[in-house]
């Protein structure tokens, strides 16, 4: 059985060169297999499959069994602390998550922490769960929304291109909005020390929604509540390897790692590879970058654009991924060849 300290992907965190990455996929778990629509289809519901321990943890394992990754993300979702916390969330076909909204401080005191930890606790067997059946080499990830891309939902009600409610409110009124990030600081430090003290290895924070402030507001509401939540963790797990994914972050990524504190930093798909091998890398290691459409299309380009990534990122310590997570459409043989590359590749 691996130890701990052996597992590729704790390696690559701790920031060693290997003979090659270890890999593991955003949305490796979900709709382009078939295996899990059958089992989102036994569930019932998407929350039903958050909230369900069992099944939660088959869909988790389902991507492993068939591309032996490196490593394998926990089962969830980013609005279940939103849930937790009282806010009345669906999941509607064709819409995707429904909230309703929260647009003022006054509007708060819906909130409460009574049962965070009661609705949750379906996710903490869930990861107690997998830190049993994971394969030995394979590292287990929690992980969780960031608190300004959880507030985004919050706050619109459902996914936006705009942003106009919660742009107005920080504007308008930072204070109060402070507030909301107080409460949601609060609840993801709680609920990625809870998927820790259950078996989790390793978190990445998700803020899929950064990049749509401008540099000001960016320090303010991506920047801090990221470092608050690494300090939080570190404190009682020092050392502990962090991953921020901070979607969109372009001119502000340099200053998000070297202020949070994180371990790695997944780069999305736009992050041009030099740069980042250059300016970020010697840093922190970095995750990514492959397109996720890329990964559709597949064949000898997709192949092509894997080596020069790997390439690219030869002189330090990375961690293949996508630049955002896998999307429905994607072939499964696609994922195949992706892992087989990956697989045969030696430095």
């Amino acid at each position: 059985m691996s130890t701990l300290a052996s597992k590729r992907m704790i390696r690559a965190l701790a920031k060693e060169q290997l003979d090659r990455p270890p890999f593991w996929l955003m949305r490796q778990a979900g709709r382009y297999l078939p295996e899990y629509r059958q089992t989102r289809a036994d569930a019932g519901s998407f929350l039903d499959l958050c909230y369900n321990p069992k099944l939660a943890e088959e869909v988790t394992l389902q991507p492993l069994r068939r591309y032996d990754m490196d490593a394998a993300i926990l089962f969830a979702d980013i609005l279940l602390i939103p849930d937790a916390l009282g806010q009345p969330l669906a999941y509607k076909e064709g819409e995707g998550p429904v909230l309703e909204a929260v647009r003022s401080a006054k509007e708060l005191s819906s909130l409460s922490f009574d049962n965070l930890h009661k609705v949750l606790n379906p996710v903490y067997e869930t990861v107690d769960r997998l830190s049993s059946s994971l394969p030995s080499h394979c590292t287990l990830i929690g992980f969780a929304g960031a608190p300004w891309t959880v507030a985004t939902y919050m706050v619109e009600g459902r996914g936006s291109k705009d942003y106009v409610n919660i742009k107005k409110w920080i504007y308008s009124d930072p204070d109060g909005f402070q507030e909301l990030m107080e409460i949601l600081i609060r609840s993801t430090t709680e609920y990625l020390l809870h998927q820790i003290k259950a078996g989790a290895e390793v978190v990445q924070i998700f803020d899929t929604w950064a990049g749509v402030l401008p540099d000001e507001e960016f320090a303010r509401w991506v920047t801090e509540p990221t470092r608050r939540i690494v300090e939080a963790i570190r404190r009682e797990h020092p050392g502990f390897p962090i991953i921020g994914f901070p979607k969109g972050a372009g001119g502000n990524l340099m200053d998000y790692v070297q202020k949070t504190g994180i371990d790695a930093v997944s780069l999305d798909t736009a992050a041009p590879l030099d740069w980042a091998a250059t300016e970020i890398q010697p840093h922190v290691t970095v995750q990514g970058n492959l397109d996720p459409i890329l990964l559709v299309t597949g064949g000898q380009k997709m192949v092509d654009r894997i080596h020069h990534i790997l390439k690219t990122f030869s002189n330090g310590s990375h961690i293949f991924n996508l630049g955002h997570g896998i999307i429905p459409q994607t072939p499964p043989e696609n994922v195949a060849l992706l892992a087989e590359t990956l697989h045969n590749y030696n430095s």
